[in-house]
């Protein structure tokens, strides 16, 4: 596809403010489009939308076609009536700069509880008739998540190999029996998942009616604790049990030297071609429900993945194994018409990685964070060793912020090599590498919120192999400071501005 030069930001909704302890699709996701458009940004980069289960990781999530219910809106319920204004009168003491999740979960799944019973007792006709298209149309995944949630909460939260082995196993009889036993819960995922598709559809057709393009994410693997392996255990290595036999990570790397055990099962692409790759083409169109543009973390995989067996304790002990590559790609493209799809080609690349991403013409990554350090070293993440096919950032959810990084990962030969590329002494590194973001000549540079905010790293999103994190949201008042306008003068110097773009011949 054709990408015009513009910039964005990078930001999760649950970083956004509001008064239920966590981001949501009410009014602060519209007044970050209208940040966005009075900023001269084109894109709003996010991270995975699916519910979050232990750990709080977007990218282990309990289902990659659904929703998370915490970013659901209760001010717009109560505006729908789904919910009244006592409903939601009293709130607990959640932190305003922080997701604390464990309360935040309970009040709003006894909230979404009460939002559900009153559209069960009062919904119109019309009103139901919409819910039970919806559903259908998601028939394909939308049941096997319900009944999962539902029995997945009756087993006290443990993880589906734990529970009744006929459930588990997903046992025919059991599984009948199961769905006449949770109706009502059954129904009530459903509902939620109705309700956050909705308010998601708004914020979208808002965002784009503004000129803004969403970028999504989507993890090349997924969580085992999840309704998709639950759902579909022939298309993952798994024993009798159910258990991973082999699982994903990456071998030693800048972030760990152990490596990362990230512990997804691995899928059985052998199995999944058999179908033309249906499973995963069905998850990338329901994720473009979501978003305009998808980046495919840990894109590599596709051309080989490393496989860690599943008894071991780390991913120094493993080895790569060829991915379905450029047939899968093929199959893909066939099936969308276009790839819509950024390349994450991060890590060890090899040069059929390069391949499989320049033959689909995908736009590759490139971090500002990773250039410096070695003056005889050619890096690609250098900015005059760009391309105009990629996307810049000066660094992503994994990374510290730029000013955490100065102060706090950089070295001396580090802060000479960057002073000596810029020609100035360096008194404000994220403005630096916001600058150089944008003189880029890739044709995307995407700045995380809290570079423009001038953040330290108490305000990093992730640290890869570390819990505690993906907490982050920022303050109603630090969206008022002179970020705004130092980035759009930025952004029409190197001329990012929609405005700047040629127009497209009709």
């Amino acid at each position: 596809m054709r990408f015009p030069r513009a910039s964005g930001i990078l930001l999760h909704p649950t970083s956004l403010p509001g008064r239920y302890g966590i981001g949501d699709l009410g009014d602060w996701a519209y007044h970050f489009v209208d940040y966005l458009v009075s900023a001269g940004q084109r894109y709003w980069q996010m991270l995975p939308l699916g519910p979050t289960s232990y750990g709080d990781s977007p990218y282990q999530s309990l289902s990659t076609f659904a929703g998370n219910p915490l970013l659901i809106s209760l001010d717009k319920l109560v505006a729908e009536g789904w919910l009244t204004p006592e409903d939601v009168a009293t709130v607990p003491d959640f932190p305003p700069y922080a997701v604390d999740f464990g309360p935040v979960i309970i009040y709003h799944t006894e909230i979404l509880g009460k939002a559900y019973r009153r559209f069960a007792e009062t919904a119109t006709k019309v009103q139901k008739d919409a819910f039970d298209a919806w559903c259908e149309e998601n028939e394909s995944w939308l049941t096997d998540y319900a009944l999962y949630l539902a029995l997945k909460t009756k087993a006290g939260g443990k993880t589906w190999v734990e529970w009744d082995k006929n459930e588990a196993l997903r046992d025919p009889e059991t599984m009948i029996k199961a769905a006449e036993e949770n109706a009502v819960e059954v129904a009530e995922a459903k509902f939620v998942q109705w309700t956050f598709f909705r308010q998601w559809r708004d914020l979208k057709a808002y965002a784009n009616s503004k000129g803004i393009l969403l970028i999504g994410d989507l993890p090349i693997f997924v969580a085992h604790d999840s309704s998709d392996v639950w759902a579909n255990p022939d298309l993952f290595y798994l024993d009798e049990s159910g258990n991973p036999t082999v699982i994903a990570g990456v071998p030693p790397d800048y972030f760990s030297e152990t490596g990362q055990r990230w512990g997804n099962p691995l899928y059985r692409w052998d199995v999944m071609e058999e179908d033309g790759y249906a499973w995963w083409i069905r998850r990338i169109k329901n994720t473009l429900q979501f978003v305009d543009l998808v980046r495919i973390d840990h894109f590599r995989g596709f051309a080989a993945y490393w496989e860690i067996p599943a008894s071991e304790p780390t991913a120094v002990h493993g080895q790569w194994v060829p991915g379905p590559g450029m047939k899968f790609l093929r199959t893909v493209q066939a099936a969308l018409s276009d790839l819509p799809i950024i390349a994450e080609d991060l890590g060890l690349i090899t040069p059929d990685v390069n391949e499989m991403r320049d033959t689909f013409n995908l736009p590759g990554m490139k971090i500002l964070q990773f250039a410096w350090g070695n003056l005889d070293e050619a890096s690609g993440f250098l900015p005059h060793a760009h391309v105009p096919n990629c996307i810049v950032y000066t660094g992503t959810h994994d990374n510290n912020t730029t000013l955490g990084w100065w102060h706090q990962e950089t070295d001396d030969h580090i802060k000479d090599h960057l002073r000596s590329y810029v020609a100035y002494n360096v008194t404000e590194p994220h403005w630096t590498l916001i600058r150089l973001a944008m003189m880029s000549v890739a044709h995307t540079a995407i700045i995380q919120l809290q570079d423009i905010m001038g953040l330290g790293a108490d305000c990093r999103m992730n640290k890869p192999q570390q819990t505690g994190h993906w907490r982050w949201r920022f303050l109603p008042e630090q969206l008022s400071n002179d970020g705004k306008e130092r980035l759009r003068w930025l952004t029409r110097l190197y001329v990012r501005l929609p405005e700047q773009q040629p127009r497209e011949e009709a």
